[in-house]
């Protein structure tokens, strides 16, 4: 004799849940790295200013020290 079961459901499998993001890091910038930035921007406005009336020595020291150093070092400076 075959006892009254009723036969086994499937369980359908759970959603996993979603992975949760890492906080971004945040970048907190003082009035001394705006200045640092503030003088990178100048001393590119001036390599371009000197680019713009011939200087072929003067005008890529002033943008190279303007994007390579000083805005890094605006961004970087706590």
């Amino acid at each position: 004799m075959k006892p009254d079961r009723k036969p086994a459901r499937q369980q359908a499998p759970k959603p996993k849940p979603a992975p949760k993001k890492p906080p971004r890091p945040m970048i907190s910038l003082k009035k001394k790295n705006y200045a640092i930035m503030g003088a990178g921007l100048a001393t590119i406005i001036v390599g371009f200013i000197t680019l713009a009336s011939g200087s072929i020595t003067l005008a890529p020291i002033l943008l190279v020290l303007g994007y390579c150093v000083l805005i890094p070092v605006g961004l970087l400076v706590k």
